[in-house]
């Protein structure tokens, strides 16, 4: 088919298994003119490959749409973490506003790595993914701080290392629960969602993966190197819990 289709003089044509081996993902450089002469080069091809073959779906995508579709995914991604910043800023102090951006940016990052690493698509799907792995991040997040600033609170004489240690381990069996209960559902997706949302729940999957590492190995240590300290040095309301470290 490569050959085939090379021969016909199209420009660049790209083949692609599609899910089964004999499922093919055909694409050509959109050619000069305008929808007669794209559906002429449809046309060349499917007399280039003869009738014994069944063509599921045929799209014209011009470069300009596609990229402003890419581009706008792309300024959906950035304005939703600069929403997030705002979030966290005025419902936090700065350190956990900043801890939370440098987590949801580790976790974003480490998913587009992903895809450059094994040479997978990355497309408007995987841009959705992007976004819902920032707001699942950011949610898994938000529940430690939250509990982080009341034990601030609660614990007025505690060392700080250990207040973050005892917070974490008050929310450690509810964030495993939740990514453990997410990730089946991301499975099922990946086994029998078919190649059209494959590409999303491989994202979906590491996103969940590293945004639960994050929130417990990256947000709450970042607190410390940002120095975090009390705003009140007012006696313990009450005593911490023994074995807490």
């Amino acid at each position: 088919m490569r050959s085939t289709l090379n021969n016909l003089n199209l420009g660049e044509v790209g083949l692609q298994e599609f899910g089964e081996p004999d499922n093919i993902l055909i694409r050509i450089e959109r050619q000069q003119g305008g929808e007669e002469t794209q559906q002429a080069a449809v046309k060349t091809i499917k007399d280039a490959l003869g009738p014994n073959i069944d063509y599921r779906r045929i799209e014209v995508v011009g470069p300009q749409v596609s990229s402003e579709l890419f581009t706008n995914g792309i300024l959906a991604l950035f304005a939703a973490i600069g929403g997030i910043i705002v979030y966290i800023w005025f419902r936090f102090e700065w350190q956990f506003a900043l801890g939370a951006v440098i987590a949801e940016l580790h976790d974003i990052m480490t998913t587009i790595g992903l895809f450059a690493l094994f040479g997978l698509e990355f497309n408007l799907t995987t841009v959705a993914a992007l976004l819902t792995i920032a707001g699942y991040s950011i949610n898994d997040t938000v529940v430690v701080y939250d509990r982080v600033r009341e034990n601030l609170r609660k614990y007025k004489t505690m060392p700080i290392e250990q207040l973050f240690d005892l917070s974490l381990n008050q929310t450690l069996s509810r964030t495993f629960n939740t990514g453990i209960t997410t990730l089946l559902a991301l499975l099922a997706l990946y086994i029998f969602g078919g190649e059209v949302i494959r590409g999303f729940a491989l994202a979906m999957i590491w996103g969940v993966l590293i945004g639960t590492y994050s929130s417990i190995g990256a947000a709450v240590p970042l607190l410390a190197v940002f120095n975090l300290r009390r705003g009140s040095s007012s006696p313990a309301t009450e005593e911490a819990p023994k074995g807490a470290a």
